[in-house]
């Protein structure tokens, strides 16, 4: 029978899909078949499948903590905000519609069945699965209906182990108030606690576990320390993309509105003669970057909209006058082109709007969405390359004719006249340590012996190490139903 246990946590960003990595690399190596799942995530860094689906991001880390490929079902359902008050709704890896909040809350005991379904599915060739919730269940008025949490656990009877992090402060209160919030059923469903994000000497908390367990009836697993190598771990959240100085390159990458897919930061924020600087909303463009980078948007038009407002395409102007380099992705692409029609009004109003005008192209939207994973070539230096799509548009134009990739040997991305500007829709090609060290050359920076993925896969082994030290693991598995 396969074991189940959710990870839930006292509030939001409190170190759950770390905590799941870690636990999927720890008892992978320790020979069990183990499975990630969340039945519910909210996130615009998506990650493409192999069957052509998209999960989170955060669900394929943990699942090349467990060894394996990514599939649709650890994650079948994500939610990718579209505005303040509306998101895409992905499920089981493809698009089922747009909704406002309302809206959403009416088709979530349907979309409960679909995330059941895939738990059984994943579950059937697994010895353990570890479920990752999502926010936290003290949010009690979500209660009804809920697909995330206790609602899930509910559904499949599984027990919940609560996360509070020490580090934003209130940690006993975190985790002694949502004890007397919850609902009794609820309540009896949490059978263990751990801390998460303690710096310094563990045992000055020993006071605090007590006064925790007096006051819930949980036992402790432990409390686990900040692990200082996470940022070299993909992150999911955009709040957890760090900039990065020292490097004597600058990278400057302006936070978009609707920023999405910025798996391409990572490895560039890895190598130690690169600056990745995060410009926030408000901020000039720095003058002394050498590459202004535009990520990927999940709402292209809009994240146009919101880049001019914050001056920046006055501060990108000034930065291809002084020579220097411009790389979209994605998103990004599209805006710096000289218009983005949408005949069908898919971003919104029907109509076209004026790009940025520094590449000979013009991107047209569609309602097909292109989800692929691929690989293809640098063609400057031949290096080769992995990476993935995940957009809606077609992009063509003069600067088509000067590709600077390659994808399954045909022609991709674009790049202006003078060769200073580039754009592409492949995410994660920066994972490729070939073609990253050849474009950071074009740059005029020699790039040092980074291998990302081989950081990525000992980081996670340093991850497991650090939960197998702190946490009562062999405890936290014989908590573990069998479902």
């Amino acid at each position: 029978m396969t074991k189940a246990i959710m990870i839930q946590g006292a509030g939001s960003n409190v170190g759950k899909s770390m905590v799941v990595a870690g636990l999927c690399r720890l008892f992978t190596q320790q020979g069990l078949i183990v499975r990630p799942f969340k039945p519910q995530n909210m996130s615009n860094n998506a990650a493409v499948t192999a069957d052509g689906g998209e999960i989170g991001r955060a669900q394929a880390l943990q699942a090349k903590a467990c060894g394996v490929a990514p599939m649709i079902d650890m994650n079948p359902v994500l939610l990718k905000p579209e505005t303040d008050i509306g998101a895409q709704v992905i499920v089981q890896g493809e698009r089922f519609a747009t909704l406002k909040a309302r809206e959403y809350s009416k088709v979530k005991p349907t979309l409960l069945g679909k995330a059941v379904e895939s738990f059984r599915r994943l579950s059937n060739d697994a010895d353990l699965v570890i479920i990752e919730g999502a926010g936290s269940p003290a949010e009690i008025n979500l209660r009804a209906g809920d697909i995330a949490n206790m609602g899930f656990a509910e559904a499949i009877n599984a027990p919940v182990v609560l996360v509070g992090d020490i580090d934003r402060g209130g940690v006993i209160a975190q985790l002694v108030g949502t004890h007397a919030v919850l609902p009794v059923e609820d309540r009896d469903r949490i059978v263990a606690f751990l801390i998460n994000k303690f710096r310094g000497d563990p045992t000055l908390f020993d006071e605090g576990l007590e006064e925790i367990m007096t006051r819930t009836g949980w036992p402790s697993l432990g409390v686990l320390p900040w692990f200082e190598h996470a940022w070299k771990l993909p992150a999911e959240d955009v709040m957890d993309v760090s900039s990065t100085p020292g490097g004597s390159l600058k990278i400057a990458v302006p936070k978009l509105a609707r920023i999405a897919n910025f798996d391409d930061l990572d490895p560039l924020s890895q190598e130690p003669g690169v600056t990745v600087e995060m410009i926030e909303p408000g901020r000039p463009l720095p003058t002394d970057a050498a590459l202004i980078l535009i990520p990927g948007s999940k709402s292209t038009i809009g994240d146009l909209q919101f880049f001019r407002a914050q001056g920046w395409d006055i501060d990108l102007f000034a930065h291809v006058r002084r020579g220097g380099h411009v790389l979209g992705v994605c998103g990004g692409y599209q805006m710096l082109g000289r218009a983005i029609n949408d005949p069908d009004g898919i971003e919104g109003t029907s109509g076209t709007v004026s790009g940025l005008g520094l590449l000979d192209i013009t991107t047209t939207m569609h309602p097909q969405k292109r989800l692929a994973e691929v690989s293809g070539n640098h063609i400057a230096s031949g290096a080769a390359l992995t990476g993935y799509e995940i957009h809606i548009g077609q992009t063509t134009g003069p600067d088509c004719a000067r590709p600077w990739l390659t994808v399954a040997d045909h022609p991709a991305g674009a790049t202006s006249a003078n060769g200073r500007i580039k754009g592409c829709y492949l995410h994660g090609l920066f994972a490729s340590d070939g073609l990253r060290h050849a474009y950071l050359a074009e740059l005029g920076q020699n790039a040092g012996d980074l291998r990302y993925d081989e950081t990525v896969e000992n980081t996670l082994d340093d991850l497991a190490d650090h939960l197998s030290t702190h946490l009562d693991t062999d405890l936290l598995l014989n908590l573990g139903y069998e479902i």
